[in-house]
């Protein structure tokens, strides 16, 4: 019954995004995006708040107010002020003058809710947004979860916030990338980590997904997600303001999140913070990072990263972050892998030798919607000799997941829940006390520090974990027939078709 209900849920998503899309006509979905989503986000808000006005409404024989604003506050409520809320914005929806109305509540809800300022679109009076399929769309975003309890009406809606910025980025292609990580990605990360309780950091954070997908693992496992708080930084101020709605849409604590022009490596939002779980997917192979101004910085313990490559600092950031006991999962280029340009390959000695790599996923292309570059996962941990896992410290666990994942459509690869699940748990019967874990040839080994030195200190996962069995018992001459056989078969459909498109034309009477 649970199946049946979440193969309906994801129908009414894919419904929702078709008429969506069919009312973009001639606008970008780079730009189209904040429109859609910033209607989402105020049908959230408008519910959540009318849920607990009318709740005061029958209290005010008690003294309740529910037009004052401190009791939303008490109940971390947004304040939506009356020329904001959905109602009367779905009675001006088939106005000609709706865009300006739209955008007008936008800076309503700015005014009386300090932690949005600055963040919602104001896009809808634009000349290329059609006042009437703006209405159309108000409509439609009116009707999701019609109907429904409030909480699951905020639950509905927060599904269909992430569903859509997936799309838009999938729609986007190359841009889409730079602020969404596909979500299968995101969610090996969180099943690997397991952020259970503690400080999470990104501080390449895009549109949020890294925190929504630890808060939910939290939720599904019947964890207390109040156990986790959320820090996080970004240099691009409108994935920032997407980042933040889709937080406050899923009740999750913003604050934290900030965002600053230089980013990161220049000016770091949260230089004294210890994080127990740092869970990212920087951008890969970065040239102008910066590197030249900060070559004395005391983040680089373990070597200088190059000048022309902020791969590597972008690790030393990462391991400078965590805590005693801290653990990090992030997304990297899979040249990091094997680069010994400019002292790379150093640093990734070092990085080795002080025990701090725990394990290596090579991942499938065409997973990353903004590159082709192949891509590898990086497990890290300062603490891998005792705590509540195994002592680890003199080997690495190497897994290579290449052969895994599914086409999404001639671009797009994603990795299906079973995947996720196969790689983390063999990532945890390695690191568990109690695990049962095994080498797999073709697909995971666990490797001696020995080993990985008398290799080089290079970390791809196929030197370690070797082909596959069933390619030791590889027979050529079946192969072969095999592969003969059918290319006679295409050889006779083309015969075949050629005839066909013969006939057709010897049809057609030429003028």
């Amino acid at each position: 019954m649970a199946k049946q209900k979440k193969v309906t849920e994801e129908a009414l998503e894919k419904q929702l995004w078709k008429t969506a899309d069919k009312l973009r006509k001639n606008i970008d979905a780079a730009e189209y995006k904040h429109v859609v989503l910033g209607l989402i986000f105020l049908k959230y808000i408008s519910d959540s708040f009318e849920e607990l006005y009318n709740r005061l409404k029958a209290e005010e024989a008690s003294g309740a107010d529910p037009e004052d604003k401190d009791e939303y506050k008490a109940e971390n409520v947004f304040f939506v002020p009356p020329s904001a809320r959905w109602r009367f914005l779905q009675s001006h929806a088939k106005q000609p003058t709706i865009g300006v109305t739209v955008d007008a509540a936008m800076d309503a809800i700015e005014t009386e809710n300090a932690s949005l300022k600055g963040v919602l679109p104001k896009v809808f009076a634009r000349q290329n947004l059609d006042p009437t399929s703006l209405g159309e769309l108000i409509d439609l975003v009116g009707n999701i979860a019609l109907g429904d309890a409030k909480a699951r009406s905020a639950d509905v809606l927060g599904h269909v916030f992430e569903y859509f910025l997936g799309e838009f980025a999938l729609a986007e292609g190359k841009k889409g990338g730079q602020f969404y990580t596909p979500r299968s990605v995101v969610e090996l990360l969180v099943e690997m980590l397991e952020p259970y309780k503690g400080r999470v950091f990104d501080p390449c954070c895009g549109s949020g997904g890294m925190f929504v997908q630890s808060e939910k693992f939290v939720a599904d496992h019947q964890g207390r997600v109040n156990d986790i708080s959320i820090y996080g930084q970004e240099s691009n101020q409108t994935t920032w303001r997407l980042a933040k709605m889709n937080l406050a849409i899923r009740g999750i604590d913003s604050s934290q999140v900030k965002w600053n022009n230089e980013g990161s490596f220049l000016n770091d939002a949260h230089k004294d913070l210890k994080a127990d779980y740092i869970i990212a997917n920087p951008p890969f192979n970065v040239s102008d990072w910066g590197g030249e101004l900060m070559r004395k910085d005391a983040r680089w313990a373990y070597g200088v990263p190059p000048v022309g490559n902020a791969n590597f600092g972008w690790l030393q950031h990462f391991i400078y972050h965590l805590a005693p006991s801290g653990q990090a999962g992030v997304v990297l280029a899979k040249g990091a892998l094997t680069s010994k340009t400019s002292g790379e390959g150093d640093i990734r000695k070092a990085l080795v030798e002080a025990g701090l790599i725990d394990c290596i996923v090579n991942l499938p292309a065409k997973l990353f919607l903004n590159t082709q570059i192949p891509a590898a996962l990086w497990f890290m941990s300062r603490n891998r000799s005792n705590g509540k896992f195994r002592d680890r410290s003199k080997e690495i666990l190497f897994i290579d997941a290449r052969n895994l994942g599914h086409l999404i459509n001639r671009r797009t690869k994603e990795l299906s829940h079973d995947d996720v699940m196969r790689i983390a748990d063999t990532y945890h019967n390695w690191r568990n006390p109690d695990g049962d874990y095994k080498d797999i040839a073709g697909f995971c080994a666990a490797a001696p520090i020995e080993k990985v030195a008398s290799l080089d200190y290079v970390l791809t996962p196929g030197r370690y974990v070797g082909l596959p069995d069933e390619e030791d018992d590889f027979n050529f001459v079946e192969r072969f027939s095999a592969l003969k056989a059918e290319l006679e078969e295409q050889l006779k459909e083309e015969v075949a078709l050629n005839k066909i498109i013969r006939d057709n034309l010897g049809k057609i009477n030429m003028p």
